[in-house]
C-alpha cells in the first residue's frame, strides 16, 4: 500500500468546493479543511506508487480551484 499526505492551497472562497471534489476522487481517503499554512490536507492511498502518482498528477491536480499542492510520500 502506498500513501501520501497532500498539503493543498485553494483559491480564495473555493476551499469547501475543492474539499468536496477531492472526497469524490478515487484513492482519496480523507480531505480536511485545516487552519495554518495550507487550506486542505488530503490523504491518498493506492495499491502501488504508480497508482498513487497517477491519482495525484492526473486526478487531484485536475480539481478546479487548487492553486498548489505539496506531496509528502509516506515511507514507513
Amino acid at each position: 500500500m502506498a500513501r501520501a499526505y497532500l498539503a493543498i492551497d485553494a483559491a480564495v472562497g473555493k476551499e469547501r468546493a475543492v474539499r468536496n471534489a477531492l472526497k469524490k476522487v478515487q484513492n482519496v481517503v480523507r480531505a480536511d479543511l485545516v487552519t495554518g499554512r495550507y487550506d486542505i490536507i488530503a490523504i491518498v492511498e493506492a495499491r502501488s506508487f504508480e497508482a498513487l502518482f497517477n491519482t495525484v498528477l492526473k486526478k487531484v491536480r485536475a480539481v478546479k480551484g487548487i492553486t498548489r499542492t505539496i506531496t509528502h510520500i509516506a515511507v514507513e
